[in-house]
């Protein structure tokens, strides 16, 4: 089971290249600006300057990766890219995206040696990396996730990544396809009756021979994209902060006893829920189990992505929901 970091099928997008010819004259459809020097504000309040829209991209963070690459600029290099081409497949990546190593201990010497003009670092990673990395390179931190915020955040950071390699329009376009297919879904939910259908989304792993499950609370993106096409969470226990995810046994979801509640659940590797939990007495009890109202969400749908992965999530839950 992997974590987020504290703890991606897209097809003409990613077909930009990635040369390492600076090209400062404006595309067909583009301002001037788009090709001039770019200054951004990023999640630490800091100030970054680039001489033009950053065209090589390196990006330690799989949410942020698939930003870069949806907005049609893939990234040279990323982390754990073997991990993201399994987790996260809303926008592939290329071959030739290089791998700079794990998320939670990217190389340093592995991303100066792709030359980028910036590197893109969510904000659990501001710690050490980040002054190492701009001893060489500019780097633009994102929040990456707020659990009091998240569709916000969201749009904050795609804004932020758009600007720093020149697709502004390409983003607000994004934003406005992601906000048109939550409002969709929420009408199709409520055509079929089911708005307010209480739901709990999770996912889980094992620890030795037991079962942990990670309960995605109220703030969770993934959560916040099922209430926004008119669904219920009913989770309620404890989640953190940033990313509003929480921590159980299955003993702890008894407390759910709505016969009306959903699963939703993520295993892109390890399927617990079916195999873990398969003979567990207490797990075939729970309401979701006895009315059999149980959906995996399909492999490679990251719950900590882009508005790619909202517009995934989203039509999965409504094609459940109004099945």
């Amino acid at each position: 089971m992997l974590m987020p970091a504290a703890l991606v099928a897209a097809t003409a997008l990613l077909l930009s290249a990635c040369g390492t010819t600076e090209n400062t004259a404006a595309a067909p459809g583009e301002s001037a600006a788009a090709s001039g020097p770019v200054m951004v504000t990023d999640a630490r309040g800091k100030a970054v300057n680039l001489k033009a829209p950053a065209k090589r991209v390196v990006a330690l963070e799989w949410g942020e990766a698939e930003m870069v690459a949806s907005l049609g600029v893939m990234p040279v290099g990323a982390a754990d890219v073997a991990g993201y081409n399994v987790w996260d497949k809303a926008v592939p990546l290329t071959a030739e995206v290089k791998d700079v190593g794990k998320r939670n201990e990217p190389s340093v010497d592995a991303i100066v040696g792709l030359n980028p003009d910036v590197v893109i670092i969510a904000d659990e990673r501001d710690s050490t990396l980040v002054p190492q990395i701009e001893k060489y390179v500019p780097v633009v931190v994102t929040k990456s996730s707020d659990a009091a915020r998240n569709f916000d955040r969201l749009r904050e950071d795609f804004k932020l990544i758009a600007k720093t390699v020149g697709k502004e329009a390409e983003a607000d376009k994004q934003l406005s396809e992601m906000d048109a297919k939550l409002a969709e879904g929420k009408k199709a939910v409520e055509g079929k009756g089911a708005a307010g259908t209480p739901f709990l989304m999770a996912d889980g792993y094992l620890e030795g021979s037991t079962v942990s499950i990670r309960p995605f609370g109220k703030g969770s993106l993934v959560s916040d994209t099922a209430e926004a096409v008119g669904l219920k969470n009913v989770w309620t226990g404890k989640v953190d902060p940033q990313w509003g995810l929480g921590q159980t046994d299955v003993e702890g979801l008894t407390a759910i006893t709505d016969p009306k509640t959903v699963l939703f659940y993520s295993a892109s590797e390890e399927d617990v829920f079916t195999t873990g939990l398969a003979q567990n007495a207490v797990y075939q009890r729970l309401p979701f189990v006895v009315s059999k109202k149980i959906h995996k969400l399909e492999s490679g749908t990251w719950t900590f992505g882009g508005p790619k992965s909202v517009i995934s999530t989203a039509d999965q839950i409504v094609k459940a929901i109004t099945a």
